[in-house]
């Protein structure tokens, strides 16, 4: 039992304010007004697919975050491993558009160029390649042409066989639309001379807006080339800046170095197949 004095004192307040802070009987208690009871529907929500690529990129991409860490880059025309700072995310979604092309040689021997521009002013990328075009034909199942498939729907995908050999960087039916989907504008342009198409079609919004597709005839050299300026604002970005291009860069050498038989091209200057001439030591 307490004692009399001020340990008794603290003791009885203590109580007092217990006590005073106990609810009526149907009465809530003082601090119901700033605990307010969050609804179920706030609680368990249901996103879409696009929506939920968006709220948790890096389940998909990675980090949307700048990280800063000793990279090998090309600055100017040499390669050098320097402390670089640059978006994980931002570099999948250019490397999605850079693989899809460099796979194409799986798909056509004949085709022996790639060009890729890099617009650091209107922060704008474009890769080309004249390898066989994508059908430009409709699918019976979805009612839709199979470009428009491939770049604007998620879960689409011509790699889902699996008794067929693994040989493309693609597998999942993510891929590019994931590039469309962090990208303000993202465009594709495909000509087929087997179906005698050429078929141009563009998203925004973070592919949330598409706009209607363009055919026209053709009877050229079938190419491919994607189109697209990148969300900066989604990777914490205001501009391409000399970091980012100096990874990019050093990526479309990757792709010279490796695809044997290619012509790689960037920003109109062809890539040498070796790194030899490059290493700063």
């Amino acid at each position: 039992m307490a004692s009399d004095g001020p340990l008794k004192t603290l003791f009885d307040n203590a109580q007092k304010n217990e006590i005073a802070d106990l609810p009526s009987p149907g009465q809530p208690g003082k601090g119901a007004k700033n605990k307010k009871r969050l609804s179920v529907e706030r609680i368990y929500q249901k996103k879409t697919q696009l929506e939920h690529i968006l709220l948790r990129p890096d389940t998909y991409i990675g980090s949307t975050e700048p990280v800063t860490q000793a990279m090998w880059v090309v600055d100017g025309e040499t390669l050098v491993n320097r402390e670089i700072t640059f978006v994980p995310g931002l570099y999948k979604i250019f490397d999605e558009i850079l693989v899809n092309a460099a796979d194409n040689k799986q798909r056509d021997p004949k085709m022996d160029c790639i060009k890729i521009t890099i617009d650091a002013e209107n922060s704008t990328i474009v890769v080309w390649n004249n390898g066989k075009g994508i059908p430009v034909v409709e699918h019976k199942g979805e009612k839709m042409f199979i470009p428009e498939m491939i770049f604007g729907h998620l879960l689409t995908s011509s790699n889902y066989d699996d008794t067929q050999k693994k040989v493309t960087g693609g597998r999942n039916g993510y891929g590019a639309k994931l590039c469309n989907i962090f990208s303000k504008k993202f465009t594709v342009s495909t000509a087929s001379k087997e179906d005698g198409k050429k078929f141009k079609q563009s998203w925004s919004d973070n592919m949330n807006k598409k706009g209607s597709n363009k055919l026209s005839p053709f009877n050229g050299t079938d190419y491919t080339e994607i189109s697209f300026s990148p969300d900066l604002e989604k990777f914490k970005m205001s501009c391409l800046d000399r970091d980012t291009i100096a990874l990019l860069t050093r990526r479309a050498y990757d792709i010279a170095g490796c695809l044997k038989g290619v012509k790689v091209f960037l920003n109109g200057k062809k890539l040498p197949v070796s790194y030899g001439s490059l290493y700063s030591i």
